[in-house]
């Protein structure tokens, strides 16, 4: 795989991660235990494992349910910006070490990812619901469906 081909991966898979904090490393799992990324003789493999797909499937659809909520906090806020940096990081060292790169770059690449999606998702969705007026669920269906698509054309690629 040509290398800028799998930084542009790396650097979506953690973009995800921004939008949807365990969409990207939920699908990620999916991956790899289907078998369609090899993590196996990595410190990644766990990844593959029933326990991870059915802990990060249970996460991402509870923050598919989550995100609709008043009061909760704003992904650019400490807390869920590192949780967002955290998964993208994991997400895209997954990617890396399936691609037989080095797990360091994919790794900060995908951390990078997270944050950039963080801040440009939430300042498209602030701008769509206050700016053109659509309703803040519709904006968040729609960003909900687009990480999920995302994710699913960079990793089933």
């Amino acid at each position: 795989m040509n290398g800028n081909y799998l930084l542009a991966i790396v650097l979506g898979i953690g973009f995800v991660a921004g939008l949807r904090s365990f969409t990207a490393p939920a699908v990620v799992a999916w991956a790899a235990h289907l078998g369609w990324l090899n993590l196996q003789d990595s410190r990644l493999a766990f990844m593959g494992s029933t326990a991870a797909v059915t802990i990060l499937s249970l996460l991402a659809l509870g923050e598919l349910f989550a995100d609709k909520v008043p009061g909760v906090p704003r992904r650019t806020s400490i807390g869920p910006l590192l949780a967002r940096i955290g998964t993208g990081a994991l997400s895209g060292a997954c990617l890396g070490v399936a691609a037989n790169q080095s797990l360091l770059p994919a790794c900060v690449l995908g951390g990078v990812g997270g944050v950039v999606g963080a801040f440009v998702g939430y300042e498209v969705r602030r701008q769509l619901v206050t700016q053109r007026h659509f309703k803040d669920f519709v904006v968040a269906v729609v960003e909900d469906l687009t990480a999920i698509g995302l994710a699913c054309l960079l990793v089933f690629r």
